[in-house]
């Protein structure tokens, strides 16, 4: 296995904390992941704010879509949502303070899911590149989403950022699409696309492979013994322990 293949923690360790909170991205990099995923909403005055859906409903306290409410609003949602008796209120936090915390975290990488494949977020795009570019974490931020016409159109706005297709239904030849999209890697859910034939190609065209969500133990040891560049998983601390078992016994 190599070394540096990476574990990034899917929402931050969310199985035991609330997904897409500052609390649960602190929880990933105290489990030694080696970085985070999260998801980018646009709330209706602009503010990119991380939470996964479109609406609130399923991780807060609160209901209507994000796109509705103005950001100071946003402010007194509370998103611990089943976790509450034991953390309290956790806020929705904005994309700008995710990745101030984790600007002086060295080697510690962001994977930013934008979630424009349901509502067309107006520059969604140029507005994130924006703040990745602000904390000057170019080469420690990889942008991926659904829609691939954004992802296209991020290359328009800079060369400077890795662009990663998701996708979670079979793909001919993914390596090939990802690069006509200027795209150097993959993203896909592990359970029926990951093949070994896929992994290898892709490899051997040099477009990096990261697969979600993966949370049991034989198929982390499987895509770690196979060297895909990351796996994403919502149990980072569980991901380490395998992968520092199959280091100890190189």
């Amino acid at each position: 296995m190599h070394s540096l293949s990476k574990i990034f923690a899917h929402r931050g360790s969310s199985k035991y904390f609330p997904e897409n909170t500052l609390l649960a991205f602190e929880a990933a990099y105290r489990e030694k992941a080696d970085g985070i995923e999260l998801d980018v909403q646009m709330t209706k005055d602009g503010v990119l704010v991380v939470i996964h859906d479109e609406t609130l409903d399923r991780t807060t306290n609160a209901k209507g879509y994000v796109k509705d409410y103005m950001y100071r609003e946003l402010r007194f949602v509370d998103a611990s949502y089943k976790f509450p008796q034991y953390f309290g209120m956790c806020p929705i936090p904005t994309l700008e303070e995710v990745l101030n915390w984790a600007q002086p975290k060295e080697n510690f990488y962001v994977n930013i899911e934008l979630k424009n494949n349901v509502i067309p977020y107006d520059n969604l795009e140029a507005k994130t590149i924006e703040l990745i570019k602000r904390f000057c974490l170019e080469d420690r931020v990889v942008i991926s989403s659904f829609n691939h016409y954004s992802l296209a159109h991020i290359k328009t706005i800079t060369d400077e950022i890795e662009t990663a297709i998701l996708y979670s239904e079979c793909l001919y030849k993914p390596w090939t699409y990802a690069k006509k999209l200027g795209a150097s890697s993959i993203h896909p859910q592990y359970k029926s696309l990951l093949i070994e034939p896929i992994i290898q190609m892709a490899q051997t065209e040099h477009i990096s492979v990261r697969a979600y969500t993966v949370n049991k133990a034989s198929v982390m040891k499987k895509f770690f013994q196979q060297e895909i560049a990351a796996i994403i998983t919502d149990i980072p601390k569980k991901a380490r322990e395998i992968k520092n078992e199959i280091l100890q016994k190189k």
